[in-house]
């Protein structure tokens, strides 16, 4: 298997997609593999050791994907936690999730991919990844494959050196059905993202300056003020929230009096936004450090269409 393996990392390091009947393979074992259930096996709140890197979106960028992994460190050399929002709005979302899952399958303890808002089937069918399956495969297998893979991510990661340092990693952010790390223990996460309910705060909610629960601008998911996140980090023993989900010009970005860190790792997002990207090295002493990166030079780009949705960010 792991020559198979192989043989699909280094056509998808050129950025060439996996032929439809080594896809469905690459998700099975990734799923159902007889031996070795590597993503049911994991839990919602999916264990992680120091040293890691921790990354945010990815969008389809696979060049800046690429770009990542030369300033961070090869896989399986570096140890990453992935927090979700691999696919849509990128031209390379085919690649990008392909590539992500092959590592996963050949180091599983060496990188950890959670799931964002677009690992649904609903939103990737607007924001550019059904599209894309369509017009590489001639059909929308290899999208139904992925999205029924995506219903086995964990929701969330703890960062954990078995002292006092916990930092619990998630795409979204908090929930008010939520007040423990067991309550999201509990959560039946083999589904489509619901439209509303704790699993969809985890990967829809917001931080925000304002004080408690409020509606978010996004139709689903809540804002939670600075008062929400110490509760939650002090009743939980964690020293912070790291998240996703929200463009930041300098790829990371701290809030909520250091309670809550958003990390974004897709450069020039959506090819004109301007932002740097950025990631989060932590080392086993649990110093961290930030590595910013700007867009990779793009070559060969995929002709596609510019409609931009309502829904950006």
């Amino acid at each position: 298997m792991e020559h198979e393996i192989d043989a699909w990392l280094e056509q998808l390091s050129q950025c060439k997609q996996l032929p439809e009947a080594d896809v469905k393979k690459l998700c099975d074992k990734a799923c159902f593999f007889p031996t070795r259930e590597i993503l049911m096996e994991e839990s919602n709140v999916q264990p992680v050791r120091c040293p890691v890197t921790v990354c945010g979106d990815i969008h389809g960028q696979f060049q800046d994907l690429s770009e990542l992994f030369r300033i961070g460190g090869a896989s399986p050399d570096t140890n990453y936690l992935f927090m979700g929002d691999y696919v849509d709005r990128g031209y390379y979302s085919v690649e990008t999730v392909t590539l992500l899952v092959a590592l996963k399958l050949r180091h599983p303890d060496r990188i950890t991919i959670l799931r964002g808002n677009h690992e649904s089937r609903q939103i990737t069918q607007v924001y550019g990844f059904y599209d894309e399956c369509l017009r590489k495969y001639g059909n929308t297998t290899v999208w139904q494959f992925f999205t029924d893979l995506f219903d086995f991510l964990p929701l969330t990661a703890l960062i954990d050196n078995q002292a006092s340092f916990l930092i619990f990693c998630l795409h979204g952010g908090l929930s008010p059905s939520i007040d423990t790390l067991d309550h999201v223990r509990s959560i039946d996460r083999v589904q489509e993202v619901p439209h509303d309910g704790p699993m969809c705060d985890l990967l829809w909610s917001d931080p925000d300056d304002r004080c408690g629960w409020g509606i978010s601008p996004r139709g689903a998911g809540y804002t939670f003020g600075p008062d929400i996140a110490e509760a939650f980090n002090h009743n939980n023993g964690l020293t912070l929230v790291a998240r996703a989900h929200q463009l930041v010009m300098e790829g990371y970005l701290w809030g909520q009096d250091r309670n809550v860190l958003t990390i974004f790792s897709a450069p020039n997002y959506v090819y004109r936004s301007g932002n740097r990207a950025a990631i989060m090295e932590i080392d086993e002493k649990l110093s961290y450090s930030f590595l910013q990166f700007d867009p990779a030079p793009r070559t060969g780009e995929a002709l596609v269409s510019r409609r931009v949705p309502d829904y950006f960010l």
